[in-house]
């Protein structure tokens, strides 16, 4: 069925499609109108599990880590502040192993105040060990809810994982939205049964000490099952596709990119602005291409080295800045791209950021300026950001 929604009520009916059994819901700008959505849905009896309010984002973490050791599918959404105040229970959810699902509605972090998206909220936290999925729209966002399930509740994966909408760009934006057959998200996605959770009839130990001499091996199989999801998320995927007629290249789309002279790497919702330039400058016969991250947690690697033998120069769009050097898809493409023999000349962008307009205008400035570096074949400044108040970007 189709319906008119935002990103925020495509995200709500993304858990109650998955059955969620236990919701800790806390508001914040801009996701609050998940939180809202559910709270109709559960009044309404239309939800399958027990929508819990509670006082802080650290304690909505608190409370599902805690569901989900006794076997219960889990879900939550925040933004910005909130998402620092769970930053406790984040490496807690990891450690733990405990497949939550939660949204984010990526947004710029204060001082001084502002509500509007980036993705500087979510950038902060790649290193917790959570799973990071970017969505373009609104339908990914939904989409992508229930496939996390499927992915981490794996037993092969059993870790958490985020699933990022811009604020406001899609938090609060309407577009038709095509809601799945309850039927066949159930046939999709199985019940979460996991091997080992609370049971008083099998007593077990959960999170206790650890000495040091063990400490490596922890911290080595999350490592490794992390590595390991890689291939789960392309499966899952490819049979979303099958199943629902949508799919979203797993971990990375490669958009445009066969006969490329330069391409264009980015995450959320940019993606679908850069791929609309990119089809109106191939009309023009200017080959540019997209790279659309949608996986940045597990960092795709394998296939970001591809982009050695397809094409000279890479650009790197960020709403975000690490305030060492570039902004956090910037580094992650860098690292992920070069091996021992090099790799393409790489700039980064920097723009969008605190609900900035980042137009179709600057978008194809950026595929103008790659393509002038290619013709010179050297990169001029590795770090620019666009656009200013003086209307002229700046540069490290």
């Amino acid at each position: 069925m189709i319906e008119v929604m935002t990103s925020n009520y495509a995200a709500a009916h993304g858990a109650r499609l998955a059955k969620v059994e236990v919701i800790a819901a806390y508001p914040i700008t801009p996701q609050s109108s998940i939180s809202e959505k559910l709270a109709e849905m559960s009044v309404k009896g239309e939800l399958h599990g027990q929508y819990i309010l509670v006082e802080s984002e650290h304690s909505a973490m608190s409370l599902l880590i805690g569901a989900s050791y006794v076997g219960a599918r889990t879900f939550t959404a925040t933004s910005s502040q909130g998402l620092a105040l769970m930053h406790e229970m984040l490496y807690w959810a990891t450690g733990a192993r405990r497949p939550i699902v939660m949204i984010v509605a990526s947004r710029a972090m204060a001082p001084p105040w502002n509500i509007w998206g980036d993705q500087m909220d979510v950038i902060g936290e790649r290193d917790t060990g959570w799973m990071q999925f970017f969505c373009e729209n609104n339908q990914e966002t939904l989409d992508t809810i229930i496939m996390s399930y499927k992915i981490a509740e794996d037993r092969s994966v059993m870790l958490p994982a985020m699933v990022v909408e811009d604020g406001f760009i899609l938090s609060h934006t309407f577009e038709a939205v095509d809601l799945p057959n309850q039927d066949d998200v159930d046939d999709f996605l199985p019940k979460f049964n996991p091997e080992l959770k609370i049971d008083f009839n099998d007593p077990r130990r959960f999170g206790g000490l650890v000495m040091p001499d063990w400490w490596s091996e922890f911290r080595y199989r999350i490592a490794q099952d992390m590595e390991g999801a890689k291939k789960k998320i392309v499966e899952v995927d490819k049979e979303f596709g099958k199943k629902f007629g949508r799919t979203y290249g797993g971990l990375v789309e490669f958009y445009n990119c066969d006969d490329a002279d330069v391409v264009l790497a980015l995450a959320g919702s940019a993606v679908g602005t850069a791929k609309d330039v990119s089809d109106k400058m191939r009309e023009r016969g200017k080959k540019v291409g997209v790279v659309k991250i949608k996986a940045l947690r597990p960092l795709p690697a394998e296939e970001l080295r591809k982009l050695n033998d397809m094409v000279p120069v890479v650009g790197v769009f960020d709403r975000s800045f690490n305030f060492g050097h570039g902004g956090g898809i910037f580094s992650e493409m860098r690292n992920g791209i070069y091996t021992p023999d090099g790799g393409p000349l790489i700039k980064n962008y920097v723009g969008g950021m605190g609900g900035r307009d980042f137009t179709p205008k600057h978008m194809e400035w950026v595929f103008e300026d790659l393509l002038r570096i290619k013709k010179e074949g050297k990169v001029d400044r590795m770090i620019e950001w666009i656009p200013l108040r003086d209307g002229t970007g700046r540069w490290y």
